[in-house]
């Protein structure tokens, strides 16, 4: 057994210790002259001697600099970095859901309930209303579909941002939240000049695409997004990749798409079709020969689709070579 007394007066002692310390660095020990701390250099030395006492103090403030007010104020900040995918923007706790402590040991019966009444309590202060409700099951979708589609995280962002624009809009009655989610997604990944097609959205959501396809013309015209209309070229490289064609092909591709665009052959036409059938043709004409089955499934489009535009860009292209 520990004594008491004892412990108290080995308290003492520390406290001594301490402050004699502190005491020491306050007046200088050859001179008593005053201290002086160089928070620059991260020295500390004696203003009327210039006795070095510590030449390695450790810097406590920010690791980046500010030369203005207005730079200080924009990067100072504590703890994680908000986000637009979290309906608090991740300001408040998180519990987790493993009940394990610190050093990843199990807790007890009596700390499990414990934990499970906080989770319990906090689940309901971060939503308190029906706002806040609604912010966080739609984030969470499109999270979900985000992961799956595997967008980038600045697509996610954007996403949330312009779901949470739609809410304070007012743009959600009548509407699922499903729906408008995945149209955030959507019209995010077209912003970022990485866009998936409807079909692919479809799939990972819990609508069907005729009614993503009217949350989102009608989102878009509501909030004034400005999207260009996509780009055949920014498909070739995802299909590329799912179909593992080389790289040959892949700028075979490319040139005929070049090609259909500069024709005008692409306007009106569903620009994930036409990148679908410039790899069907390229393929050919590069002697891999994939089949207009195994394309249409990577690139969700029909077979109809790619045998129709593949004419088209091969009449194109070989008119534009001179061959006819």
């Amino acid at each position: 057994m520990t004594n008491p007394q004892l412990d108290i007066e080995q308290t003492d002692i520390e406290e001594q210790q301490t402050a004699t310390k502190s005491q020491s660095l306050s007046s200088c020990p050859e001179c008593d002259g005053q201290v002086v701390h160089d928070e620059e250099h991260g020295e500390t030395t004696c203003g009327e001697c210039g006795l070095v006492l510590d030449d390695t103090s450790i810097d406590r403030g920010p690791e980046w600099r500010a030369f203005y007010h207005d730079e200080q104020e924009e990067k100072s900040r504590v703890g994680a970095p908000t986000t637009h995918l979290m309906h608090d923007k991740g300001l408040s706790t998180t519990i987790s859901w493993q009940n394990k402590d610190a050093h990843g040991q199990l807790v007890s019966t009596r700390k499990r309930e414990q934990l499970q009444r906080l989770r319990t309590w906090d689940e309901r202060f971060r939503t308190k209303g029906a706002h806040e409700r609604n912010l966080k099951q739609a984030l969470g979708e499109i999270s979900r579909m985000a992961s799956a589609l595997g967008v980038p995280d600045p697509v996610r962002e954007t996403a949330g941002a312009i779901y949470r624009r739609a809410v304070d809009e007012n743009l959600l009655p009548g509407r699922s939240i499903e729906g408008i989610s995945t149209a955030s997604l959507y019209a995010a990944a077209r912003q970022h000049g990485t866009p998936r097609s409807l079909s692919e959205f479809a799939i990972v959501s819990r609508v069907k695409e005729i009614r993503i396809q009217r949350a989102y013309r009608y989102m878009s015209r509501e909030l004034n997004l400005q999207i260009e209309p996509a780009d055949p070229l920014e498909y070739v490289p995802q299909f590329a990749s799912a179909l593992e064609i080389s790289d040959e092909a892949t700028r075979q591709a490319r040139d005929l798409l070049r090609t259909a665009k500069a024709e005008g052959v692409h306007s009106g036409k569903s620009p994930d079709g036409l990148a679908a059938a410039a790899i069907y043709a390229a393929t050919h004409l590069t002697n891999e020969q994939l089949t207009q089955e195994t394309v249409g499934n990577a690139a969700h489009v029909s077979k109809v689709t790619v045998r129709t535009r593949y004419k088209e860009l091969l009449e194109v292209y070989a008119a534009d070579s001179g061959d006819v």
